[in-house]
């Protein structure tokens, strides 16, 4: 029996009662995929899978993508490492959407926990469909018209400034050029609008002068994170969440330092937002 926990007012349920461990069945599959429509982010808890396993539940949902920054599982390319220790701690501290400099960004997230701090570590949703909602008639009218530019060297400039970063990220760079989406998308399966400008890879707004986009970008970046679009997950051992990447944001609460975390990510390929 399929027990589905509403854990805020605009996005996130926790799913009992389905062992991600087994093959889904086609019912099974629908009603998840149906679920992540409805709430946009999902959470389970005491799934211990294999990578073979995580792979899996991430292709009931489409093809999969790889990364061109981060290390991987052996024998699983798609399968991302996003570590951080006391000797290497994370970077990334933005909200954002995962790999927005793709012409096609990811449908979705895979996202399992390996280790997870003695205490912090959570993780932070936003619902770009309520942040969208929450603005008035005038500025969605305003938003609707408008593209902006997304940068693969934007988001990783700090790891482009390191010694032989740029040596290093030269072919990803290279693959990866800035790509236009509207700021404004239509989700393609529930037709809801969304905002899809994000603070880790969005450069500016086309067409405006440099202190009209930093104007409109910053207002957006600070509307999103407002605390009645949000949800907040507190990691355990062997915990997945899936979320949907067409319409959230998300960004780690990094309070763990010294302490070590370890996640598993799969992104699933997605359309091109127009």
């Amino acid at each position: 029996m399929l027990d589905i926990k509403p854990m805020a007012g605009s996005l996130g349920a926790e799913i009992r009662g389905m062992d991600l461990s087994q093959d889904l069945g086609n019912e099974d599959i629908l009603r998840l995929r149906n679920v992540l429509n409805e709430y946009e982010v999902v959470f389970f808890r005491n799934q211990d899978i294999s990578p073979a396993r995580q792979k899996a539940l991430a292709l009931t949902f489409g093809p999969l993508q790889t990364h061109p920054a981060y290390a991987t599982i052996d024998g699983f390319p798609e399968i991302t490492i996003l570590e951080s220790t006391p000797d290497k701690p994370t970077r990334i501290e933005a909200w954002h959407s995962d790999m927005t400099f793709r012409q096609h960004p990811p449908l979705g997230t895979v996202l399992r926990s390996v280790i997870v701090p003695p205490k912090g570590g959570d993780t932070l949703w936003a619902s770009m469909t309520a942040a969208y909602e929450g603005l008035s008639l005038h500025m969605q009218k305003f938003l609707e018209g408008l593209s902006a530019v997304h940068d693969f060297a934007y988001g990783f400039k700090e790891s482009l400034a390191e010694p032989g970063g740029r040596e290093r990220l030269a072919d990803a760079v290279t693959a990866n050029p800035p790509v236009r989406h509207p700021v404004i998308r239509t989700h393609p399966e529930t037709g809801k609008k969304v905002i899809f400008v994000n603070s880790l890879f969005t450069t500016h707004i086309e067409g405006m002068r440099p202190a009209e986009s930093r104007a409109i970008l910053e207002f957006l970046y600070e509307h999103i994170k407002t605390p009645e679009y949000t949800v907040r997950f507190s990691w355990e051992p062997h915990s997945i969440a899936i979320w949907d990447n067409r319409s959230t944001q998300h960004k780690p609460v990094n309070d763990y330092f010294p302490h070590h975390r370890r996640m598993q990510r799969i992104t699933i390929d997605g359309d091109k937002p127009y």
